[in-house]
């Protein structure tokens, strides 16, 4: 996280209920967060924050599922691992130079897996239970925990279009224009997310000048 977006953050979060909900696990969010007190963070696209008992060695089970499937692949599509997370895997090919093809295979052997939710991501095929929550659930309870009346969330991943599509009084804005998105608004780059905060603090500074 850049500095300055870290600090705006820091500033917004003592203002306005804040959530973080991460493909990332728990623990490796809150590093990041390191300075940063938030209202909630939900890793594994959400599911973390309603783990099952099991769901660990569900993860060891279907990662070795899918290693004995994909075992022939680094050798012809170098760049492809998986990694292994609290409540979830992610299969990443961000390095194969035949990307199309490294998906293909990746989807055709998480197909065969049982009881399973597959989405995609930026170079990356996800597994998670099928029951597990996703990104809208999480931020559907959260709104309900915080009893928010309106959310502003930002994305810029296909695992977010989950929380994009959440009905009620949301204002879901992505990252870098897409055009089938649940999204009606975006912004064109990550640096423009600190206009934002900005204007956000701001909106809070004159509610309370008027006050």
């Amino acid at each position: 996280m850049r500095e300055r977006t870290r600090d705006l953050l820091r500033r917004v979060a003592k203002l306005y209920p804040c959530i973080v909900v991460s493909g990332r696990n728990r623990a490796s969010v809150l590093k990041k967060l390191s300075g940063v007190r938030v209202a909630g963070v939900l890793g594994n696209h959400g599911a973390e924050s309603a783990r099952t008992a099991g769901s660990r060695k569900d993860v060891k089970r279907w990662k070795a599922a899918l290693e004995h499937e994909l075992d022939p692949l680094p050798g012809t599509l170098p760049g492809l691992w998986i990694e292994e997370k609290e409540s979830s895997l992610a299969i990443h090919y961000r390095q194969c130079s035949r990307k199309a093809e490294a998906r293909r295979r990746i989807l055709a052997a998480a197909g065969k897996l049982k009881n399973v939710r597959v989405f995609g991501g930026k170079d990356v095929v996800n597994v998670v239970g099928r029951l597990a929550p996703h990104k809208g659930d999480a931020l559907a309870a959260e709104r309900d925990r915080l009893r928010c009346n309106w959310v502003l969330y930002l994305g810029d991943d296909e695992n977010d279009e989950d929380a994009f599509a959440l009905g009620g009084n949301i204002v879901p804005v992505r990252i870098g224009r897409k055009q089938r998105t649940h999204a009606r608004y975006y912004l064109r780059t990550q640096t423009e997310i600190d206009d934002l905060l900005e204007l956000l603090l701001r909106l809070r500074e004159a509610e309370g000048r008027s006050q």
